[in-house]
């Protein structure tokens, strides 16, 4: 089921990003990070954007949820979504089931544009995005250094 966060399921939602932190370059923090950051950082979330976890038999499979895009008061009404699924849990369209909620959330709130920032290559979330409408409008290349190798960055943008 897909639910709201609760501040109590900063534990497993670490444990989901902090396999892609270890592991891949779908993000560019470089080392895990800590239950106390975490936390704080779904408080931020939650002060302002939407937030959902799909859980089935009380483990958390995946969440999702807006955020600021930059801090300058004309950007208010265009929002950064973020997606993870737990390693093992994807094809189960558990990320298409998350990100519907979250991109009617969003469209609840009045955001006008939604942006999806990709590491690329990404398959998996490029297909994700253009399912929901999606359109690539950016590429950055190499603009992030992870593991020795420069990563390429793609913005996709969806507006209601």
């Amino acid at each position: 089921m897909i639910r709201p966060v609760h501040l109590n399921d900063a534990q497993q939602l670490l444990d989901i990003y902090n396999y892609y932190v270890v592991n891949t370059t779908v993000t560019f923090d470089l080392e895990a990070l800590s239950l106390d950051t975490f936390s704080d950082k779904i408080k931020s979330i939650i002060s302002d954007y939407p937030f959902v976890v799909y859980e089935e038999n009380h483990e958390i499979l995946g969440y999702a949820y807006g955020s600021r895009f930059r801090l300058k008061p004309a950007y208010n009404h265009t929002v950064e979504s973020t997606i993870y699924i737990k390693h093992g849990h994807h094809g189960k369209q558990i990320g298409s089931q998350l990100y519907q909620e979250l991109l009617h959330l969003l469209n609840q709130k009045n955001f006008h544009i939604v942006l999806g920032v990709l590491t690329l290559p990404n398959e998996a979330s490029v297909k994700l995005h253009e399912k929901f409408g999606f359109k690539q409008v950016a590429f950055l290349n190499e603009v992030g250094l992870k593991f020795g190798t420069w990563q390429d960055v793609g913005f996709y943008q969806l507006r209601f």
